[in-house]
């Protein structure tokens, strides 16, 4: 009866390990005598003890943070950069088959394509250009990590830290540029003012009346609400038109 009932413990023991629940984001890689056998999962599944050994796969999105880099640029200025990429198994037979660790081997290849990437651009374009840089390191990625089975859907480049020296020699380029688009502004504005000018001169030469017109205009102004009084000379130009041409005394 002892032996019994430890041979009846022992088929209950060995029925509950070969009884496995995967969850609805994880797959089991089952393995028959050392050979991949089939991906189970999810739910409930039998793994036959001794002669079969499962692999529990994550299929959910896994956030890496990369370690800051030291890039240097094409125009030879040296940055520190970090990013962080977004990738998940696609295929859990390849990502334990094909590579012996794709968490590890994910994060080396993405340290090494963001230093390679960003070290084909200048400062400027690092600074201007990050969602196109972020796309071109997605893409690599995702075309090297598609063996592994891996899908690298998203990469962000989250700082690029500059040394101090070089942060001042870049706020005194932007103040020249300033000072320089304020020179040219300023030009056009003289420009244009002058070409106002000509034109207006033009316009009072072709018409000696306006000029006559702006002349009194011009006094009113001087005039204003002064109560005291201004003597100025009368211009025989402003009184000819006015008087017309007179009839001459006979004699």
């Amino acid at each position: 009866m002892n032996a019994l009932m430890i041979v009846l413990f022992l088929i209950l023991a060995l029925l509950a390990s070969s009884l496995k629940v995967l969850r609805e984001y994880e797959r089991g890689v089952i393995f028959q005598l050392g050979r991949f056998w089939k991906v189970k999962g999810p739910g409930l599944i039998l793994v036959i003890p001794v002669i079969q050994q499962m692999v529990r796969v994550d299929l959910r999105t896994v956030v890496f943070d990369v370690p800051t880099q030291d890039v240097i640029s094409r125009d030879n200025v040296s940055v520190k950069v970090n990013a962080v990429i977004y990738f998940r198994v696609i295929d859990p037979q390849k990502a334990i088959i094909n590579v012996e660790d794709f968490f590890a081997a994910t994060s080396q290849l993405a340290q090494t394509t963001l230093r390679s990437v960003l070290g084909q651009h200048e400062l400027d374009e690092m600074l201007a250009e990050r969602d196109k840089l972020n796309r071109d390191i997605q893409e690599i990625l995702d075309a090297q990590t598609d063996s592994w089975g891996i899908k690298v859907s998203n990469v962000e480049i989250k700082h690029i830290d500059l040394d101090e020296s070089m942060i001042r020699a870049m706020a005194r380029q932007a103040e020249a540029e300033r000072e320089r688009r304020a020179k040219i502004i300023h030009a056009e504005g003289e420009k244009q003012a002058a070409d106002t000018l000509v034109q207006a001169a033009r316009e009072l030469a072709e018409q000696p009346e306006s000029l006559q017109l702006r002349y009194l205009q011009t006094l009113l102004e001087i005039a204003g609400d002064r109560s005291s009084t201004i003597v100025f000379p009368l211009p025989m130009e402003l009184i000819k038109p006015l008087l017309g041409d007179r009839p001459s005394k006979k004699d």
